[in-house]
């Protein structure tokens, strides 16, 4: 895994596409954090506006990492930095105010009318600073019947259909491992808010970008959603198998579990050959094409197993990847984080000695996974470890870069 020294982080300002733009991030909890972070990732200066004696929520949720710290806050909150400021006090709000007339970019995902009634809403806002890109992102958007309901990512989850497709046939619904809609909307909100710097370039004015986790939810049920509106009911679940690939997910080997990946009748022909040591199953009738097998799965996939399990996954791994047919080890996650293939990648970042931090509690280790963004080759850094609450206690928000 790699360090680094945020400080001395690599990289000139002429190398981030984003050096200059400034961010105002009033955000908290994951989705709105998450869009002010790629937005810092890619350059930008972004400010993280919170309570001085709570702070983010997530402060408060996870491994602490810190005094101020913990794992959940730190995935979200790299390459900012952290001003506290009440924003129930006459002084907090012109303070803030003050801020966004100099910035080129707001995120909020405060309550629907709750900006409004501060007067940090975009009408106010923009009306002092007209290039101003301010981004909203609410549960379920701020003009429909719902636009007063908070939203949160397991409630969107159940409410647009993915958990209904998550997980194996026969089973109660299930939930993503992760925060799939916060994150996804946070990424799409990034885009758009991308999209709109790139527009002000030509009209010179800002706009309002707003995304509803309930959208992003229905977006990202893709080719599944779309399959559910073709046949007028759910499709099945397939847990880690296709449904239109077979064989195709993942398999038990005698030791341990693999991922196989057949994508042809060419690759399935090698595959019944040189890795099963089954040359006649490829030509069965019922086997011969990816159709066929799709059809025939449940006579063709036993068969295949009980192959596999009478093998180590290192010798049929070997097998698979000298015959062309994608293959790999199912991973933990801290294995996965720790392999040769994510030190080569630089993806994880460690602060500190052993990737520890001075201000880390009880000697706790700090990480941050690195952007995944890579221009002209290379990745972009992290120049600032996530903030401890109020670290940058500036009177405003300037032009002159604070990074």
């Amino acid at each position: 895994m790699s360090e680094t020294n945020p400080a001395a982080a690599h990289g000139q300002a002429d190398d981030l596409p984003l050096a200059g733009v400034r961010v105002l991030d009033l955000s908290r909890i994951l989705a709105g954090p998450w869009c002010a972070q790629v937005l810092g990732d890619l350059g930008a200066e972004v400010v993280k506006v919170e309570h001085p004696e709570r702070g983010d929520d997530t402060r408060d949720w996870g491994l602490r990492t810190g005094a101020t710290n913990t794992s959940y806050f730190d995935a979200v909150n790299r390459n900012k930095t952290s001003v506290g400021i009440d924003l129930s006090t006459p002084e907090g709000l012109a303070r803030v105010k003050a801020m966004a007339r100099d910035a080129d970019v707001l995120v909020e995902n405060f309550k629907t009318g709750g900006a409004d009634r501060l007067g940090l809403g975009y009408e106010a806002l923009s009306a002092e600073n007209p290039g101003l890109i301010y981004c909203s992102i609410t549960g379920y958007g701020s003009g429909g019947p719902e636009a007063t309901r908070p939203g949160y990512d397991l409630l969107v989850q159940g409410e647009a259909g993915l958990m209904a497709l998550n997980g194996e046939a026969g089973q109660p619904p299930l939930k993503f491992g992760v925060a799939a809609v916060d994150l996804f909307t946070g990424q799409y909100a990034a885009q758009a808010v991308l999209a709109a710097l790139y527009q002000r370039t030509r009209t010179g004015r800002g706009r309002r970008v707003e995304l509803a986790l309930f959208d992003c939810g229905l977006a990202i049920t893709s080719y599944y959603g779309l399959e559910a509106l073709v046949q007028g009911k759910d499709p099945p679940r397939y847990g880690n198998a296709h449904p239109s690939i077979v064989p195709y997910g993942v398999f038990e080997a005698a030791d341990g579990p693999l991922v196989i990946t057949v994508g042809n009748n060419a690759q399935f022909r090698r595959f019944c050959a040189a890795v099963l040591g089954r040359p006649e199953l490829a030509d069965d009738p019922r086997f011969a094409t990816n159709l066929e097998r799709s059809r025939n799965r449940a006579e063709l996939l036993p068969q295949i197993r009980a192959e596999l399990l009478r093998h180590r996954r290192a010798d049929l791994l070997a097998k698979l990847r000298a015959e062309g047919i994608p293959a790999g080890e199912v991973l933990g996650l801290h294995a996965a984080l720790t392999s040769e293939r994510a030190r080569a990648a630089g993806m994880v970042i460690g602060a500190g000695g052993e990737g520890g931090s001075a201000e880390a509690s009880g000697g706790a280790a700090r990480y941050v996974l690195a952007p995944p963004y890579r221009l002209d080759g290379r990745r972009m850094s992290v120049r600032r470890m996530p903030p401890a609450l109020g670290e940058s206690d500036m009177p405003g928000l300037t032009k002159k870069s604070i990074i």
